[in-house]
C-alpha cells in the first residue's frame, strides 16, 4: 500500500462581475470556512475564522452568517442557493451526534442560512459527506470505486462513496466511526477521545509537549516512550479502518483534515493497515484536505438549484 499526494485543488478565480453566486459554508469544532463561488462552482472568496466552540453555537453561526454576508457583498451578484457542512446528522429540527460545540443539536441550519441572507435554496449535510463529495466531483475519487475518506480533524469520522454516491445510511449516521469502541489503547472508551486531533492535543498536555497534536508528531519522530504513546493511538485508529476496508473492500481511502498532515502519522496507519488487510487499498491524502468540506458545501449549493424542490 502506498502513499501519493492526490491533485492539488484549483486556485480560487478572481471575479468576473455581477452573476449568480453560490455560497459554502463548512462549520468546525475549531475552525469554520466560508466561500462564495459563481455558479459553476469556483471560488471567487474565501475566509477562514475560528469557531471559539466553548463560547456556544449561537456566536458561532452568527459569525460565520456575518462573514458570509461580507463575502457575498464584496464579490457582489445576487446569491441563488448555499450549501452547509455540519459536523453531526442534520435533521430539520435539529442535529444529532455533534458533541464538539455546545448547544450545536438545537440549531436549525437551513432555516436560519435562508432566512438571514434570504436565499431561496439551501442545501444541508454532514461536513464529511461533504468532504466525500468534493473528492467524488474534484478530487481522488473521481476515478475511484467503491471509496472511503477518513476525516482526522478535531474528531473522527469516515464516508463511504459507491459508484458515484455518498452513502448516508438508514439515519445519516453512515461513517460516524468516533463512536466505536476502543480496545487496547483505552478500553472502554471511543475511538474520538482515543485518536482525533483533540486527542492528541490531550495525550501532548498528559506528556508536558507544547504544540499539541503537531509538536506531539514531531516530537515522535523518534524512537522513544513518545513514539510508542502515539503509536498506540494509530494502532486503535488503524483496527477500525481495517475493519472498514475488511467491509468496504474500497480501491482508495483519502484522507482529509488537519492531522493528516503528519507524515509520520500518514506512515504509521498506511504500515498498520498493509500489515493485515488481504487486499490494501491505495491510501492518499486529500489535495484539499483542509478544504475538502468547504468545496462540497459549494457543490451542494450547485446541486440544490438544478434539483427539483
Amino acid at each position: 500500500m502506498n502513499v501519493r499526494l492526490a491533485g492539488q485543488a484549483a486556485q480560487p478565480v478572481a471575479p468576473t462581475g455581477t452573476g449568480p453566486l453560490l455560497l459554502g459554508i463548512d462549520f468546525g469544532g475549531t475552525k469554520m470556512a466560508v466561500g462564495v463561488a459563481d455558479r459553476q462552482g469556483r471560488l471567487l472568496a474565501r475566509e477562514r475564522v475560528l469557531t471559539y466552540a466553548e463560547q456556544g453555537a449561537p456566536q458561532a453561526l452568527d459569525r460565520a452568517l456575518e462573514l458570509a454576508a461580507k463575502l457575498v457583498a464584496q464579490v457582489g451578484g445576487p446569491l441563488t442557493a448555499a450549501g452547509i457542512a455540519s459536523p453531526g446528522v442534520v435533521r430539520p429540527d435539529g442535529i444529532d451526534l455533534a458533541p464538539n460545540v455546545p448547544g450545536w443539536d438545537r440549531l436549525r441550519l437551513a432555516e436560519a442560512v435562508r432566512e438571514r441572507l434570504d436565499v431561496p435554496a439551501v442545501a444541508v449535510d454532514n461536513d464529511l459527506n461533504a468532504a466525500a463529495l468534493a473528492e467524488l466531483r474534484l478530487g481522488a475519487l473521481r476515478d475511484a470505486d467503491p471509496g472511503l475518506v477518513v476525516g482526522l480533524g478535531t474528531g473522527v469520522a469516515a464516508a463511504v462513496t459507491v459508484r458515484g454516491e455518498v452513502l448516508s445510511g438508514h439515519h445519516g449516521a453512515a461513517g460516524e466511526i468516533g463512536y466505536a469502541v476502543a480496545g487496547a489503547a483505552r478500553p472502554g472508551v471511543m475511538l474520538e477521545a482515543t485518536f482525533s486531533g483533540r486527542a492528541l492535543d490531550q495525550l501532548a498536555e498528559e506528556l508536558l509537549l507544547p504544540g499539541g497534536a503537531t509538536g506531539l508528531a514531531v516530537r515522535a519522530g523518534q524512537p522513544g516512550g513518545i513514539r510508542d504513546a502515539l503509536l498506540a493511538r494509530v494502532d486503535e485508529l488503524a483496527r477500525h479502518l481495517v475493519t472498514c476496508c475488511l467491509l468496504v473492500d474500497p480501491q482508495r481511502v483519502v484522507l482529509v483534515g488537519g492531522v493528516t498532515g503528519s507524515d509520520l502519522i500518514r506512515g504509521m496507519l498506511v504500515e498498520r493497515m498493509a500489515e493485515v488487510l488481504p487486499y490494501p487499498p491505495e491510501v492518499v491524502r486529500s489535495g484539499f484536505p483542509d478544504d475538502a468540506a468547504l468545496l462540497g458545501a459549494v457543490i451542494l449549493a450547485r446541486e440544490a438549484v438544478s434539483a427539483p424542490h
